[in-house]
């Protein structure tokens, strides 16, 4: 029984692994497609800025809606995975990282079941490891945007520099892109060539904000949207803004330090539970098997996922201060 299931799981993931090769290749050879027909129409046939023509192939195929399954169609209206890989800066496909998270989840289980360990963990151990591709991407998604947020002030101030020397709003954007660094540069630079394709500034601008929740971008892009509209000394405005997101920082850094103390004792009070029940586990089987297999064990069981889960909102909720 157990060689069955190491099989079943080895073919698993065998045929899933081939599954995502083969989708790379092909989104690969539909992408060097479109940059060469953007070669042939534009006349540079010599390749002398691949990254431009790369960053105008996806505008324009995601603005087409090329290469999007139904599956990622149906996601999308339920749980837009396509914008968390966006965030995260992540170049996968919603079928793919659902087989990574299926075949994590199916060999842990498998491997769990093999391995002799008691059949009613095999479930718990498969979907704690088909859930870890999603705490991955969600630790991506909050390093970048925690980066942009860092880089956003000096950003703002350059742009400012730039109208103050006399270059236009879009060419201030440009200038970021090329002096900055990832993840700021990518995306004021998504923005200048959404502009030079034809789409108009402000839902270039828009649809940045839809990118990266970040409410100071918010604050910069309705700043821009109210000064095209109305007029405006726009440096000035985009300095106030850096000067405020700077002293933001600066009261964040200080509220983290006040905290600090809270966030571990929150850490390790919910770690010591899961913790000792393993050692317990290890030492004693049968004594903690009670707890799955007697009717008060399982209510006590129960009682205690969700106080813990409770006293993690609530510590949670103490020493996440929002500044």
């Amino acid at each position: 029984m157990s060689a069955t299931i190491l099989i079943s799981g080895a073919v698993f993931i065998g045929v899933a692994l081939l599954v995502v090769a083969v989708a790379s290749l092909m989104r690969d050879k539909d992408i060097s497609q479109m940059e060469g027909r953007l070669n042939a129409l534009t006349g540079k046939g010599d390749g002398r800025d691949p990254a431009s023509l790369s960053e105008m192939s996806k505008l324009i195929a995601a603005q087409r809606g090329e290469g999007t399954s139904a599956l990622d169609i149906l996601l999308t209206r339920w749980f837009n995975l396509t914008r968390l890989f966006e965030q995260a800066n992540v170049s996968m496909s919603t079928a793919t990282f659902l087989l990574i998270c299926g075949g994590l989840g199916f060999g842990a289980a498998s491997l769990t079941a093999a391995a002799g360990v008691n059949y009613m963990l095999a479930p718990v151990v498969g979907s704690v490891f088909a859930l870890l591709p999603f705490g991955w991407l969600s630790f991506r998604r909050k390093r970048r945007l925690a980066k942009f947020a860092a880089q956003l002030p000096e950003a703002l101030e350059l742009v400012a520099r730039a109208l103050r020397a006399g270059h236009s709003l879009a060419a201030g954007f440009k200038l970021v892109a090329s002096e900055s660094s990832d993840p700021i540069a990518t995306e004021f630079n998504r923005v200048f060539e959404e502009q030079n394709l034809g789409i108009p500034f402000e839902e270039a601008l828009e649809s940045l904000t839809e990118r990266v929740p970040n409410l100071d971008l918010k604050f910069f892009a309705t700043a821009v949207i109210l000064q095209r509209q109305t007029g405006g000394d726009l440096a000035e405005i985009l300095d106030k803004i850096g000067s405020l997101i700077r002293e933001r920082f600066k009261i964040w850094g200080q509220v983290q330090a006040l905290t600090g103390e809270g966030r571990l004792s929150g850490i390790v009070l919910l770690a010591l539970p899961p913790l000792l029940f393993v050692t317990v586990y290890r030492m004693n089987p049968d004594y903690m098997m009670v707890l799955f297999t007697d009717d008060l064990g399982k209510k006590m069981l129960i009682g205690g996922v969700v106080t813990q889960l409770v006293g993690a909102l609530v510590i949670r909720k103490i020493v996440n201060i929002r500044v």
